[in-house]
């Protein structure tokens, strides 16, 4: 085993630390996005560029995922969320200061993707802390840091009318200093005796998910719930202003508001899935985001629009929180690979939206086309997640004989 054969039942204050690193990086996760009008205005980006533009984060921190989440495996999670932090000083920095022209605010978001990797050190630090029984909810908490969207859609753009968008990264170093602080103090990897492991070793409960396919279907589920929502959260501002003309600060209040919902209510989500099982509740989201997809294509009027982006919030947030209810359950001892390997995919998710939507309204004129295309896909998630369960049997079947034989070669 990993660490010592008796399992934690909890540690609060790692939780809180989870949580906090989680919503600091979020936020500048998504900062370009909540500022993406005023980068846009201030650069000349056509649709296709904006799109580009806050979509470039969830790129790089998707892809990033994988090797921080197995970084976090082999050398612990408080140290690598202890550099994530202090690495986030640098593009901060360099926006401040610089950021004059398309290709340099392409290169601040791409390092500003690092904090997206957030998401494969910190909830494995915190899942490591609880039992099995108690993963929903506990990851759901953690992962409710994806409100910093909240943070950086509430006060970005009211901050770059006062000071001017270049100056909101300069004032965002003081949170992210006091989190790092906080983090340094409060969290704590689980105790006992760590054996390193070669690499390969790490992978070998993926090669098992690979063959069984159970793998790219926990993918292909999130790129749909997390992939919406933090696509969603960095675009809806931009759609928003070009689609209602609705003026900056009052786009980033409707997706702070929208934001709120879907953040917020992921640990009912993993709470539900907890109660009534994760692949139940996970059918039925996945149809829900579907119709509200395909609801929204319609582009109606703005009050029903903000009515409909919470409610797709919120069923991608709940999303999330049943998908990681499922994955802890297969992934155990290598859970920072597993959730590195998911939350990469998913994240692209997130890259491809925003991408799409730009590129169809540049194409189209309208962004209707891109909404019925998301309809489609999150209707075929829901699809085959019911065809899983009515004809695979042994997909779930399937987890049992790998943890098994897992276990037979622990000494």
């Amino acid at each position: 085993m990993t660490y010592a054969s008796a399992r934690p039942n909890g540690h609060r204050p790692t939780l809180v630390a989870c949580f906090l690193h989680f919503d600091i990086c979020f936020m500048l996760w998504v900062l370009l996005g909540a500022l993406g009008i005023y980068i846009a205005d201030g650069l000349g980006l056509n649709a296709a560029q904006k799109g580009l533009v806050v979509a470039i984060p969830i790129l790089s921190g998707s892809l990033l995922r994988i090797p921080l989440g197995l970084l976090s495996d082999r050398i612990g999670g408080r140290t690598v969320g202890i550099g994530i932090l202090i690495f986030m000083l640098v593009p901060l920095v360099l926006a401040w200061r610089g950021g004059e022209s398309l290709p340099a605010i392409c290169w601040v978001g791409a390092a500003l993707g690092v904090a997206g990797a957030s998401f494969a050190v910190v909830l494995p630090l915190a899942s490591r802390w609880y039992p099995p029984e108690r993963q929903g909810l506990v990851m759901g908490i953690a992962a409710a840091g994806n409100s910093g969207t909240v943070i950086a859609n509430l006060f970005a753009p009211r901050l770059a009318n006062i000071v001017g968008w270049h100056n909101v990264f300069g004032l965002a170093l003081v949170p992210l200093l006091a989190s790092l602080f906080i983090f340094v103090l409060a969290a704590k990897d689980v105790p006992g005796d760590r054996r390193v492991q070669p690499a390969g070793s790490y992978l070998e409960p993926l090669k098992e998910g690979v063959k069984h396919g159970d793998l790219w279907w926990f993918c292909f589920f999130y790129c749909v719930t997390f992939g919406g929502y933090v696509g969603l959260s960095s675009f809806l501002p931009l759609l928003l202003r070009d689609h209602f003309g609705v003026r900056p600060v009052t786009a980033g209040y409707l997706t702070a508001l929208a934001a709120f919902v879907g953040s917020g209510i992921r640990p009912v989500g993993g709470y539900l899935a907890d109660k009534l099982g994760g692949v139940r509740v996970l059918v039925v989201l996945l149809a829900a985001v579907g119709f509200v997809y395909a609801t929204i294509a319609t582009l109606p009027p703005i009050f029903l629009m903000e009515t409909l982006l919470v409610l797709l919030m919120a069923c991608l947030g709940m999303g999330n929180g049943a998908v990681f209810q499922l994955v802890p359950q297969r992934f155990r001892e290598q859970i920072g690979m597993a959730t590195g390997v998911v939350g990469a995919i998913g994240g692209l998710g997130g890259f491809l939206l925003p991408t799409l939507l730009g590129s169809l309204k540049q194409a189209t004129g309208s962004f209707a086309s891109g909404f019925f295309v998301l309809a489609v896909l999150a209707a075929s998630a829901a699809l085959s997640l019911q065809l899983l369960v009515a004809t695979g049997s042994g997909w779930r079947l399937s987890w049992e004989v790998a943890r098994m034989a897992n276990a037979c070669d622990e000494p």
